[in-house]
């Protein structure tokens, strides 16, 4: 398996009153380079899935990829980007694995453990869970699926991602809550002030 990796970054951010939630600064850092520091040595390459003007992300180094489905379709879009381009940029790439932008404590053996199902060819596709709650955006995509996803979000009008992943044969893979839940995403500003304070336990 090779894998590449996407950073969805390509919402509205309403709950968080609008702008890059993934620009917020969590412990003096912009939240997306917590995620990208804890991604980038997981995947063979990492873009990120974003609208708009690319040069706000140019300091990070990374391909910028949009949606190529219009009017923010939503977190499909973004894998969509992200298997397009892994299939365009990435040579041999057979996967794609997803993080959200806005979840600055994900995994660091987040991919290894959701590749380790889907190699041994028994699941097509795998996601992360944690205290019992899936979260389907940490998710490990095959390449050979994006047109079956295209026709999905582009024709079919499906915007979630359980109604697309209930069509495959799906591995939950379950994640530990001790000490942080790894998958603990900062949504509204409330929700930033909580990171800054697991960010300030954790030092202790």
């Amino acid at each position: 398996m090779i894998i590449a990796g996407v950073v969805l970054a390509g919402g509205l951010s309403r709950r968080m009153g609008g702008g890059d939630k993934s620009l917020k600064l969590l412990a003096g850092r912009p939240i997306l380079a917590h995620i990208v520091e804890r991604a980038r040595p997981q995947v063979a390459a990492l873009a990120l899935n974003a609208n708009g003007d690319a040069a706000r992300f140019a300091a990070f180094g990374l391909p910028v990829v949009p949606d190529s489905v219009p009017d923010f379709a939503g977190p499909l879009a973004g894998v969509l980007a992200g298997l397009d381009w892994a299939a365009e940029r990435v040579p041999g790439a057979t996967h794609v694995a997803s993080f959200a932008g806005d979840a600055p404590f994900l995994p660091r053996d987040l991919v290894a453990r959701l590749a380790a199902p889907v190699a041994q060819g028994r699941h097509a596709l795998a996601c992360a869970a944690s205290a019992g709650r899936a979260h389907p955006v940490f998710g490990l995509w095959p390449v050979a699926l994006r047109a079956a996803l295209r026709r999905a979000v582009a024709e079919e009008g499906i915007r979630k991602v359980d109604a697309w992943t209930a069509r495959y044969d799906l591995v939950t893979v379950e994640f530990a809550t001790v000490p942080i839940d790894p998958f603990f995403n900062a949504n509204r500003p409330d929700d930033l002030a909580e990171a800054e304070r697991l960010v300030t336990s954790a030092r202790d």
